[in-house]
């Protein structure tokens, strides 16, 4: 590996990355096209549905007579199967590629190794593994659904400076300043699902959209076991799809739709089986305390996110108490300071 080699890769990190919120349930894929040591092609995967990150590079390539003598970056395996578009190895081979450079293997079952395969038996040069670690944590949410069949699972909360999350009895108390609730709403539209459970569903009567930032409203799913939630809340309004998983039977309409749990079997691994067979791939937690204090206790998370204000509010409703060690990344944004935690 050259560092041409890790600095191509890198930009085809960066362009996978703006398909964050668009290309899912796929991966994000990013696509660098070399000649001779200069970029001559780029692409990545725009939308679900949509041609994916190969193609559009290959495309870019004003003139295709040199794909023959080309070095191709790109950091997931080339498919190698048809689903909404046509293999993207296929395409490698029919444009006479002679070279692949690859970041991570597919662990999807349809690909897992077989798009490499086809490439080296048509003679095109592979390699694997660059910036092997960045791409796995780019793709986190799709190597945890392959792999651990569930989703993705990002804990979210605002704390106060003395570890508070809500007022007496739950009263609801405005924690966060504008440039952490703007990046809380930047965050929804980067998982596919949002989750609260009873209480913050009755006392916050939340919308869990993304009204604050551009990009597309996550599924909303609330735990209401025994259906006691007022149909007048926002979360009943079926502007977005809404999953209500429940320990009573109620008939799906429209954009809302109700799952029966057993009670005999833990609540979670059943929602999260649930949402895995709707290829649901990550779901952001954003309360309340009993359900993010349940996964903690658990370990049925994979990032935690705490955005912490420097007022404090001398009572309330206690913030979890996670006792983790390993800080992931910490920053801040405006008057909060922002802990990331990863598993």
């Amino acid at each position: 590996m050259t560092d041409f080699d890790t600095l191509m890769m890198r930009r085809a990190l960066d362009l996978a990355r703006l398909g964050t919120g668009y290309a899912r349930p796929n991966p994000l894929v990013g696509c660098v096209v070399t000649h001779e040591g200069r970029v001559i092609g780029e692409g990545w995967h725009r939308q679900y549905g949509g041609p994916h990150a190969e193609v559009n590079a290959l495309a870019a390539v004003a003139d295709q007579r040199l794909l023959a003598h080309s070095r191709v970056y790109v950091t997931l395996e080339p498919c190698s199967h048809f689903g909404k578009t046509p293999p993207c190895a296929d395409l490698l081979i029919a444009k006479g590629v002679k070279e692949v450079v690859v970041c991570n293997l597919d662990p999807n079952p349809l690909v897992a190794g077989r798009g490499l395969e086809k490439l080296r038996a048509a003679g095109i040069h592979v390699e694997t593994g660059v910036l092997e670690a960045e791409g796995r944590w780019l793709n986190r949410r799709f190597f945890t659904f392959q792999e651990k069949k569930r989703p993705y699972v990002v804990l979210k909360w605002a704390e106060t400076a003395d570890g508070y999350l809500a007022g007496p009895y739950f009263q609801p108390v405005r924690i966060s300043g504008p440039l952490a609730q703007a990046a809380v709403h930047q965050w929804r539209t980067e998982e596919q699902a949002i989750l609260v459970g009873t209480r913050t569903a009755l006392h916050d009567n939340p919308r869990l959209n993304a009204r604050e930032w551009p990009g597309q409203n996550p599924i909303r799913v609330v735990i209401d076991k025994n259906l006691s939630l007022p149909p007048t809340h926002h979360l009943f309004d079926g502007q977005q799809p809404t999953l209500v998983y429940t320990y009573r039977e109620r008939a799906t309409k429209d954009n809302l739709g109700y799952i029966t749990l057993s009670e005999a079997d833990d609540l979670f691994p059943q929602l999260f089986s649930n949402l895995y067979q709707r290829n649901v791939q990550s779901v952001l937690v954003e309360g309340g305390p009993t359900v993010l204090s349940s996964l903690l206790r658990d370990g049925l998370w994979d990032e935690m996110r705490i955005l912490r204000s420097r007022q404090n509010l001398g009572g309330g409703i206690a913030a979890p108490r996670h006792g983790l060690s390993g800080l992931h990344e910490q920053f801040t944004l405006g008057e909060d300071d922002v802990f990331v935690y990863r598993q």
